[in-house]
């Protein structure tokens, strides 16, 4: 496992974090060449209820290959697929998202079009629609569901088959980490925000996630300084940001300037703490 993913909100000075090595973990020794980073999306869900704003929150399997047992936001690696310019789409283009994430308008697609193939697939919410319409019951998108997490299917021709159109009005940029070079597995995520669409349920049927459900932000950051929990620091630094807003619109008309923020690991003495470049 990552060794950065043992960290569980051990401080409250993000810029300074240390963790100890847990009991049986070796540190392996740092690669002579780092492993080049794959392009992945994550979308953190959120809602309003009565209690306060909240957001949706999984936790992955003991046997995932990359952040085992971790608590962490619905996303994915993006699929070469994902670039497919034919797929319909409705709010800012390509060519702003490429200004926003620092990347090129094909990059850019891909990872709008990963957000929201990946948030289906782990959540079961669909952000599309028809026309000004949002989707409301998914349900009847069960067999596509399964076709995209399988790859017999790509989101392009989903939307196409179903006579929907991509809302990447619905999402918004939130931040862009980049996972430590001393570590064997890789991935350059952008995080992405949007609201839980009107009439859709986020049911969390993965297999990648043992539990699903939604929290506060402050509640899920409480968990993982009792130890009921542990998060990497780009889920426990967002859910930090994200405790400071009461409502989703206020989440939603925050204007950020995306950073590539690039932890690294510092190893000293059976420790290994986090320096946090970016931010």
């Amino acid at each position: 496992m990552a060794y950065w993913a043992y960290v569980s909100g051990v401080s409250d000075q993000p810029e300074d974090l240390t963790f100890e090595v847990p009991p049986g973990l070796a540190l392996a020794p740092e690669a002579a060449e780092p492993v080049q980073p794959k392009d992945a999306a994550t979308v953190i869900l959120l809602r309003d209820t009565a209690a306060g704003l909240e957001v949706f929150l999984q936790r992955r399997v003991a046997a995932m290959a990359f952040a085992a047992g971790m608590t962490v936001f619905p996303g994915g690696g993006v699929d070469k697929r994902d670039a497919d310019a034919s797929v319909s789409w409705a709010g800012p283009p390509a060519r702003r998202w490429a200004e926003w994430f620092g990347c090129d308008e094909s990059l850019a697609r891909a990872l709008v079009c990963a957000a929201v193939r990946e948030t289906f697939e782990e959540s079961g919410v669909l952000l599309a629609g028809v026309g000004d319409a949002v989707v409301e019951d998914t349900s009847v998108y069960a067999d596509a569901r399964a076709a995209l997490v399988s790859r017999e299917l790509s989101l392009a021709a989903f939307l196409a088959e179903a006579g929907l159109t991509l809302r990447a009005d619905l999402l918004r940029p939130w931040a862009n980490w980049v996972t430590p070079s001393g570590e064997p597995r890789r991935y350059d995520t952008r995080f992405f925000v949007a609201a839980l669409p009107a009439g859709q349920r986020a049911d969390g049927a993965t297999t990648e996630a043992e539990s699903s459900g939604w929290q506060r932000a402050e509640d899920a950051l409480d968990d993982a300084r009792t130890k009921r929990s542990t998060l990497m620091p780009p889920t426990w630094i967002t859910l930090h940001e994200i405790a400071e807003f009461g409502t989703t619109a206020a989440v939603l008309a925050e204007e950020r300037t995306i950073d590539k923020i690039s932890p690294t690991l510092v190893r000293e003495r059976g420790q290994v703490r986090i320096v946090l470049e970016g931010m």
